[in-house]
């Protein structure tokens, strides 16, 4: 039914339009027809023309701002990567000055060796200075000793030294006088034996562990 009666609106619209026509027809004529069809068809084609030249320019703006946004993509890829650049360099710049403080304290370290070093070597120097100048008198005083009371020194068991002294009786010169001296347990000198006994032989033991 629906469809039927949209069938008769179109031939009803149909049969206006021919009747409006020939109606226009007879009120303006062929020639007024004809020309206002002619300016019809120019505006038409005028406006056929604008639109393409108006496709064409907007066709060209789409073009443009697809650029344009490709250029500022790449600008922000141009900035993010200037940026983790700039990122990277502050961490060597960070690095390098850690790297600079780092050799500063070394030199600082290796100047305060070498001075310790120097101090060291100066001390030692005067420690090796002063033990050469003692066993030089050493050497002097066990020659004497030698010399003028036949000292003999002996190497004993336990590590123990044993001295050997004669020319001390004039009525028997070969008859020997000894000690025995050791380094006890808190590295103090200690006499073990004394041939033959003497009473001063325990400040003779102080002497000896005061040198």
């Amino acid at each position: 039914m629906s469809a039927v009666k949209t069938e008769d609106e179109i031939t009803v619209v149909e049969r206006e339009m021919k009747e409006f026509w020939t109606e226009l027809k007879s009120v303006y004529g062929a020639e007024q027809i004809s020309q206002t069809l002619a300016l019809r068809d120019s505006c038409k084609e005028s406006i056929k023309v604008l639109s393409e030249r108006w496709a064409k320019k907007l066709k060209e703006g789409d073009l443009m701002i697809d650029k344009i946004q490709e250029y500022r993509n790449e600008i922000l890829q141009q900035n993010k990567h200037i940026s983790e650049n700039e990122k990277h360099l502050t961490e060597i710049k960070s690095n390098l000055n850690h790297e600079e403080e780092q050799n500063k304290e070394l030199t600082n370290s290796i100047q305060q060796l070498k001075e310790e070093l120097m101090k060291k070597k100066e001390i030692i120097s005067s420690k090796n200075k002063a033990t050469k100048e003692r066993v030089e008198r050493l050497c002097k005083s066990k020659e004497l000793f030698e010399e003028r009371l036949g000292l003999e020194i002996r190497r004993i068991h336990n590590e123990q030294l044993q001295f050997i002294f004669r020319h001390i009786d004039h009525k028997d010169p070969d008859k020997p006088y000894m000690f025995t001296l050791s380094i006890n347990e808190q590295g103090d000198y200690e006499v073990t034996s004394c041939t033959p006994p003497l009473d001063c032989i325990s400040e003779f033991q102080l002497k000896i562990t005061a040198c």
